[in-house]
């Protein structure tokens, strides 16, 4: 199994929920109030007779109006039409934008017109009717009408290699991804477990939705990991973007 990680880049958001590119270099946090800073990565696996992707970043373009995510899949030798699988742990739009490509001409096109794409059942009813500008509902009709959708429900397998798991947490119908194919073992934990540092130390965060559940959570993958040697993956990291756990003593480490 191979893993590829998409850095789409640094960002700030505010209460606005725009997503504002942020350069360390060059900005300075300080011209930004009230933000957070992120970092936004998607992944790409090779399995062994097919290419996942697990979440669709921004949907962010170069000045060419090329998509990043796209040129960050060639980068890594493949086509975006060769994705098969495009897994969503939720939709909100920094995981969801990349769904679609906003082409500078003013049309949209499918980002991956080959691929299957994965969802809660829950989760795809839940963003019609949330008022939360997290949720962006001209993609998911622009979707409805021109994807290959799969919905799932709760928790379950999808092939011999892939497993999901409905958690909730940090929104109501968010699921993680476990890989096994037979010899590795890929964790993907979207926001329930976005960052290493989250394991590092307990907290209830204010963004969740059911934030002890979500913290409660992270222990629990966090020990599991550890126990079964999972490559963690980790969609929002500042440093280590992909990473194997150990647990001694009860204290998480990340190598």
């Amino acid at each position: 199994m191979q893993v590829f990680t998409l850095y789409e880049g640094s960002y700030s958001v505010d209460a606005t929920k725009k997503f504002i590119p942020f350069n360390a270099e060059k900005d300075n946090p300080k011209d930004r109030p009230a933000s957070l800073f992120i970092h936004v990565q998607p992944f790409l696996v090779k399995l062994k007779n097919s290419l996942v992707l697990f979440d669709t970043g921004l949907g962010y373009s170069d000045e060419d109006g090329q998509l990043i995510l796209h040129k960050n899949i060639r980068k890594a030798g493949f086509d975006p039409e060769d994705v098969d699988m495009v897994l969503m742990s939720h939709l909100h739009f920094d995981h969801s934008g990349g769904m679609v490509h906003n082409k500078l001409d003013g049309t949209v096109e499918l980002s991956f017109p080959h691929a299957t794409y994965v969802i809660q059942h829950g989760e795809w009813e839940n963003a019609f009717i949330n008022t939360s500008s997290s949720y962006k509902t001209e993609i998911f009709e622009f979707l409805q009408r021109n994807a290959q959708l799969k919905f799932v429900e709760n928790s379950g397998k999808l092939t011999d290699e892939i497993n999901y798991e409905l958690t909730g947490a940090h929104c109501p119908f968010h699921q993680v991804f476990l890989l096994d194919d037979g010899v590795d073992k890929v964790f993907f934990g979207g926001d329930v477990l976005p960052e290493p540092e989250e394991l590092l130390r307990k907290f209830i965060a204010k963004y969740d939705f059911d934030g002890r559940k979500a913290m409660e959570l992270r222990e629990e993958f966090g020990k599991k990991a550890a126990e079964e040697n999972w490559n963690c993956l980790f969609y929002h990291a500042k440093s280590k973007a992909t990473g194997y756990i150990t647990y001694t003593d009860g204290q998480f480490k990340i190598s």
